[in-house]
């Protein structure tokens, strides 16, 4: 299998394909691997969203086109742009719009349009209604997030009465909300008996990415991790800065260590990090943490607010990808883009969960941080 991936790693995708608008996957003829795509990417992704090796190819050449016009069309757009996500294969770039005239922009750049009622900003406000209501009617719900699919923002909680009860307590529009019962009990992934790959005293997390600040290495990881001043071991350095909850988020300065471009994949292999631009909804994510290792699956929802025990954490992106006690801090990426550090979740890694991330890109901004990139 090895043999084959390199193989397939080793070919050049022609420059035509990356150059072409977004179109289902059967319009072109079937591209090579990216060269930048370690093969331990494309084995994760196989054995997580259960597809051929083409099939992989195929998807992680049509999800970085998707990124790039995404980003040009929620320029173009303006106002007007109600978000964008990658159908079920991943083959179509779906791109809402408030307005019909947009549609021959959208469309012209191979992407789909969708009309819908409200811009992805209206949606991200009613966001904030929710994130400021009473903290009473936040805790009996799970989660909140922006839905772009839907063009509404859903709220989970156990039962549809506190859902119910939290759109009411932060006064929104009902027509925008969509409200259901879910068995998700987010809860950071810290696993205070601990083991590698860092300790906080005699708690567990994990590394998300190497950083720099001036001369500084260090690295960024989850808040519950830890607070300012906080020590650690292996490596040794100190939390610098901390925020949790409303955010969870934190970085490490690790003077005296050596700040890498890499995040370990399967099997203990070397991923190399390009860059952190943000993939679209419906793009495939891998995490790795130090529980349960290298894991994959796909992007559900950015901009998700989750009520955890220990309060609200407001800005997360959801996922499909499981994790674990002790993954906390843990790496996201997807192809060679950071994406995030792993926060907390429902379920486990033997029968299924979902995990949310921190945004790598707002901590890097907070603390002033330069990602360490191959």
């Amino acid at each position: 299998m090895l043999g084959k991936r390199c193989a397939l790693v080793g070919a050049t995708i022609v420059a035509a394909c990356l150059a072409t608008p977004l179109t289902p996957a059967m319009a072109h003829p079937a591209p090579a691997a990216d060269p930048a795509t370690p093969p331990s990417v494309i084995d994760a992704l196989e054995r997580d969203l259960g597809l051929t090796e083409q099939q992989v190819v195929t998807r992680l050449a049509n999800e970085q086109r998707a990124a790039a016009t995404e980003a040009t069309l929620t320029s173009s757009l303006g106002a007007s742009y109600g978000g964008a996500w990658l159908n079920a294969d991943a083959s179509k770039l779906m791109v809402a719009t408030t307005d019909p005239a947009a549609t021959a922009a959208i469309q012209s750049q191979g992407a789909e349009a969708v009309l819908v009622p409200r811009t992805l900003a209206q949606l991200n406000g009613i966001m904030e209604q929710i994130d400021r209501a009473p903290q009473a009617a936040q805790a009996a719900a799970a989660l909140w997030y922006v839905d772009v699919t839907t063009n509404s923002v859903a709220i989970l909680a156990a039962t549809q009465q506190a859902a119910d009860a939290l759109a009411a307590a932060a006064g929104v529009d009902k027509a925008a909300v969509k409200t259901a019962v879910t068995t998700e009990t987010p809860k950071p992934f810290i696993d205070i008996v601990g083991g590698a790959p860092y300790y906080i005293g005699s708690s567990r997390c994990s590394v998300g990415f190497s950083v720099t600040r001036g001369t500084t290495p260090g690295f960024v990881t989850a808040g519950h991790c830890g607070r300012a001043g906080s020590r650690t071991t292996n490596p040794t350095g100190t939390f610098q800065g901390s925020s949790f909850p409303g955010n969870d988020y934190a970085w490490v300065a690790a003077p005296g260590n050596n700040a890498t471009p890499y995040v370990r994949g399967s099997g203990g292999t070397r991923v190399t990090v390009r860059g952190s631009t943000q993939s679209p909804v419906g793009s495939s994510i891998c995490r790795s943490g130090s529980t349960t290792g290298w894991r994959c699956g796909t992007i559900q929802q950015h901009n998700a607010s989750v009520t955890y025990p220990q309060g609200r954490v407001t800005g997360l992106t959801r996922t499909s990808a499981c994790a674990q006690p002790g993954d906390s801090g843990g790496s996201f990426i997807s192809g060679s883009q950071a994406q995030g550090v792993t926060s907390g979740g429902s379920g486990n890694c033997s029968v299924g969960g979902t995990t949310y991330h921190q945004p790598v890109n707002e901590i890097l901004s907070v603390y002033g941080l330069t990602l360490r990139v191959g």
